[in-house]
C-alpha cells in the first residue's frame, strides 16, 4: 500500500493518493478509539509465570499468523492475555494463503461477512475498502478481490498490535514442569538458529494442512516432481505454456490452478472428475447461520459426524465467476466420470509426458495438478509426530451408522469441548490438553473454524473463551489469594467517624 509517485504522476493522481491516506489516517484513529471504548473489563488479571530457565513463561503460543491465528491473538489481548505470541514460518507479510497457492482472483465469500474485526466496526473489511477506495464503490462489486483481503489483513494486524515472529517454525513439543505448574516446552527455529520457548498453553493455527499433507494420489506422488504437483505447490505456471496439462479434481482449488495455467498459454487444459456430474451446491453456505456455527458442537457425536460427513462429502463447488474463468478458453475441456486409477512416465527424461488411466480410458499429458485437499496424518508434523499415535480420533470415538462410513474423516482428530486434544489412552499423554487445534481438522468437532472465513466471528471468541476458562481454573487458588488481600477502600470517613 505504500504510494510510489514519479514526476509524471498528475496532480488529480497525487490528490487521489492524499485523500486515501487521510482517509484510512481517520479511520486507523476510529478503530484504536472503538478498541478503547468496548475495552471493558480493563483489569489485568493474569498472573506472571516463571519458566524454568528463569524467563517468564507465554501464556499462550499461537502458531501460524494467518487470518484465524492474528483474530485469536487480538481476541487475547481483549482478554487482557498479557504475554501471547505469534509465529509463522512464512516471511513478513506472506503468512497465510492469500498470496501463495490462494489463486483465485476473489474471495469465494460473500464481502458482508465480517471475522477479523471481533466487532469493531472500524476494522470490518466494508470500513477498510471504503477509507482505501471510496465510499462508492462498495456496491460497485460482489466478491472480494484476493490481494485486497491480504492487503486488509495486514492493515488489521497494525491496528491491533499483534505480536508476530515471521520466518519462525515450531519444530518440537515437550512436556515441561517448574514450580509445580505444568508448561509446554516448545523448539522453534529461526534464522538464528534454535530457541526454545515455554508456554502456558499451545495454539496450532495453522490453516489446510496444519494437521496433516496435502494429499495425492500415490501413483501421482511416485512421478518425477517435474511433471507434478499439488495445488497448493509453488507451481511455476509460466513453465507450462505450450504444454498440456491433466487436473485432477473438481473443486474450487483445482479449477483455479487450471484457470491459471490456461492464462499462462498452456496448449490444453482438461479436468478430471471423478463423479457423473459437477458439484454445483456450496454447503458452506448453507451451514453459515449464528446455530449451526455457534452449536453444532454441542451436538452428540451422531449428529455432528451427520452433518460434516455431509457437507465435506459434498465438497465445495467452483463458484460462478471461476466457471467462466475456465470455460472462456476453447482449449478446455471438463472430463465427467473420469476417475484416475494409475499413472505412469511413457518418455523418459525432461521432455517425458505422462500416461493416465481413467475410467474412460487413457489420456497423455505433459504435467499433472492433483486438485485433491488434505490428508489428516499426524506423523507428517514435526511437532505432533512425537504423540501422533496418542491422539484421539474420531474413528477411536464414534462409530457411524454403514452409509455415513468416511475413512479419511474419521482420521480428524476428535477434539475436547475447549479444542484442544484428548488422549487416547488416558494418562497416557496429558500434555495435549494444552495443545488446542485450531486447523481445519477442527472441522469435524467444530464445524468451520480458524481457516473459514465465513465462522471466524464465532470461533475466535469460542477458542478465546475455553483458554481464558482454563487459565483462571489453573489459577484459582492464586485469585483467591489474591481476594483475600484486597483492600482497596471506595471512601475515605470523615474526622466524625474517625473520632468514634
Amino acid at each position: 500500500m505504500t504510494d510510489h509517485e514519479s514526476p509524471h504522476t498528475s496532480s488529480d493522481a497525487r490528490s487521489a493518493k492524499t485523500g486515501r491516506r487521510q482517509r484510512l489516517t481517520a479511520l486507523a484513529q476510529q478503530a484504536r478509539r472503538e478498541i478503547s471504548l468496548t475495552a471493558h473489563p480493563t483489569l489485568e488479571w493474569m498472573p506472571a509465570v516463571q519458566d524454568p530457565e528463569g524467563g517468564r513463561a507465554l501464556d499462550v503460543l499461537i502458531v501460524g499468523a494467518g487470518q484465524g491465528g492474528t483474530t485469536l491473538a487480538f481476541q487475547l489481548a481483549r482478554d487482557r492475555v498479557p504475554e501471547v505470541l505469534v509465529i509463522d514460518k512464512a516471511g513478513p507479510g506472506r503468512e497465510g494463503p492469500w498470496q501463495t497457492y490462494a489463486r483465485m482472483p476473489t474471495l469465494r465469500s460473500p464481502k458482508e461477512y465480517t471475522g477479523p474485526d471481533l466487532g469493531v466496526p472500524s476494522l470490518t473489511y466494508q470500513a477498510w475498502h471504503e477509507a482505501m477506495f471510496g465510499s462508492d464503490t462498495w456496491s460497485q462489486f460482489a466478491l472480494i478481490k484476493t490481494r485486497d483481503w491480504a492487503d486488509y489483513l495486514l492493515w488489521v494486524r497494525e491496528q491491533t498490535g499483534v505480536r508476530i515472529e515471521s520466518n519462525t517454525e515450531l519444530r518440537s513439543v515437550t512436556a515441561a514442569e517448574h514450580s509445580g505448574r505444568r508448561l509446554v516446552r516448545a523448539v522453534l527455529g529461526t534464522p538464528d538458529g534454535e530457541r526454545t520457548v515455554y508456554c502456558r498453553r499451545l495454539v496450532l493455527a495453522t490453516g489446510q494442512d496444519g494437521t496433516g499433507r496435502w494429499m495425492m494420489p500415490d501413483f501421482v506422488e511416485a512421478l518425477p516432481q517435474h511433471v507434478r504437483a499439488h495445488a497448493a505447490d509453488d507451481i511455476d505456471f509460466n513453465q507450462l505454456g505450450g504444454r498440456t496439462v491433466a487436473v485432477l479434481g473438481a473443486g474450487a482449488s483445482a479449477a483455479d490452478n487450471a484457470a491459471e495455467a490456461l492464462e499462462h498459454g498452456a496448449r490444453a487444459v482438461h479436468m478430471f472428475v471423478r463423479r457423473e456430474k459437477m458439484q454445483r451446491i456450496q454447503p458452506y453456505r448453507w451451514i453459515t447461520f449464528r446455530g449451526f456455527l455457534r452449536h453444532l458442537c454441542d451436538l452428540d457425536d451422531t449428529w455432528r459426524w451427520r452433518f460434516m460427513q455431509r457437507v465435506l462429502s459434498m465438497r465445495e463447488s467452483i463458484p460462478q465467476d471461476t466457471y467462466d474463468r475456465m470455460r472462456r478458453w476453447s482449449n478446455f475441456e471438463i472430463h465427467t466420470g473420469a476417475g484416475w486409477h494409475d499413472a505412469r512416465m511413457v518418455d523418459a527424461g525432461e521432455a517425458g509426458r505422462v500416461r493416465i488411466e481413467t475410467t474412460r480410458g487413457p489420456f497423455d499429458a505433459d504435467f499433472v495438478i492433483a486438485g485433491t485437499g488434505i490428508d489428516i496424518d499426524f506423523s507428517c508434523r514435526p511437532e505432533l509426530a512425537s504423540f501422533a499415535d496418542q491422539i484421539l480420533t474420531w474413528a477411536d470415538a464414534y462409530t457411524p451408522p454403514a452409509e455415513e462410513v468416511d475413512e479419511r474423516l474419521a482420521r480428524y482428530p476428535y477434539l475436547s469441548a475447549d479444542g484442544t486434544y484428548m488422549e487416547k489412552h488416558p494418562g497416557q499423554a496429558p500434555l495435549l490438553a494444552r495443545i488446542y487445534d485450531f486447523t481445519i481438522a477442527a472441522t469435524m468437532s467444530f464445524g468451520p473454524s480458524g481457516a473459514s472465513i465465513n465462522a471466524l466471528n464465532t470461533a475466535v471468541p469460542r477458542l478465546g473463551a475455553s483458554i481464558t476458562k482454563s487459565l483462571f481454573r489453573e489459577d484459582v487458588e492464586h485469585h483467591w489469594n489474591d481476594f483475600l488481600d484486597y483492600d482497596v477502600p471506595v471512601f475515605m470517613p470523615s474526622a466524625v467517624d474517625h473520632a468514634k
